[in-house]
């Protein structure tokens, strides 16, 4: 499924380029090196709800719709979307435009989530929002 409607109106947490460094054998983006931008994201905007650091705990659940290729502008948008005692999940869509151009399409989205830790790498309560 490709979608075209429009992108989230927000800045992106994570912009990038797409490499010849991130293909896989088949010349495409290699899927692992998205969700890694996808995680570093969600991870961007969980660590300011949770005021300071997180660890990522679980991939809830992830969606390819369309390959992303060398060079296309790779724009991750994040949203927190639920929070627990010291958990919070995100909302992750990937958005790419082409180096030529045209308009951006939604080619991956999935959800990710976080524990709130300490110095000690304790799970520690979410502050108040």
């Amino acid at each position: 499924m490709t979608e075209t409607a429009v992108p989230p109106d927000e800045v992106p947490a994570i912009r990038i380029i797409a490499m010849p460094a991130d293909t896989n054998p088949s010349g495409d983006i290699f899927g692992g090196w998205l969700m890694s931008m996808m995680d570093m994201a969600g991870a961007n905007v969980a660590y300011e709800r949770a005021g300071g650091r997180v660890a990522t705990v679980a991939v809830n659940e992830i969606e390819f719709h369309s390959p992303v290729l060398v060079g296309d502008l790779v724009s991750c948008y994040a949203k927190v979307i639920r929070t627990g005692r010291t958990s919070l999940a995100t909302k992750v869509e990937v958005w790419v435009r082409g180096r030529s151009g045209g308009e951006p399409i939604k080619v991956t989205e999935g959800e990710f989530t976080y524990v709130a830790i300490d110095e000690n790498r304790v799970p520690r309560p979410l502050p108040k929002a």
